[in-house]
């Protein structure tokens, strides 16, 4: 482990940042099939990986860092932001994920969010692709994804539309 950070992780060590890696293990549009699910892999969310999580996009709010300030909120203790789905969504899939492929892009989606992640959650997601339809010549694909914690507990659940590269 990388020395020099909160819980000896480097950023590096933290999230990949080549998304090129892998890529061509990525699945296809062919092999992409509406109702099957896709392949996950559980992950335990750390106070480190929301701290830099929140360093990232900004958010600074004492909720996330401080505990005992989260220790008065009606949370009890600190949580991630609801945001957090972003990096779990990345950190719940391998990397053959056909989500992860470069060049698809976000053409909407839209969340509900049941309880806050917390730090020590063990995360599972449960994905899978709806349906796949080409549109003007783009590739697009409609998926639900839904994050539960070690109790079971729906953290949150959304539904999206990707353009896939060609």
């Amino acid at each position: 482990m990388a020395q020099g950070k909160p819980g000896g992780v480097s950023e590096a060590e933290a999230f990949e940042t080549d998304f090129w890696k892998d890529a061509n293990l990525r699945k296809a549009w062919d092999d992409i099939v509406p109702g099957a699910p896709r392949k996950t892999l559980p992950y335990t969310l750390t106070k480190e990986a929301i701290e830099l999580y929140c360093k990232s996009v900004g958010e600074d709010h004492p909720i996330y860092f401080d505990e005992t300030y989260a220790k008065t909120t009606r949370y009890g203790g600190l949580i991630a932001p609801p945001s957090i789905h972003i990096l779990l969504m990345f950190s719940c899939t391998p990397a053959d994920d056909w989500m992860r492929s470069p060049g698809t892009v976000n053409a909407g989606q839209s969340w509900s969010y049941n309880i806050p992640a917390r730090p020590g959650d063990v995360i599972r997601l449960e994905a899978r692709a709806l349906d796949k339809f080409i549109k003007r010549e783009r590739l697009f694909v409609v998926h639900d994804n839904v994050f539960f914690n070690q109790r079971n507990e729906v953290i949150c659940s959304g539904r999206g539309w990707t353009i896939r590269p060609v």
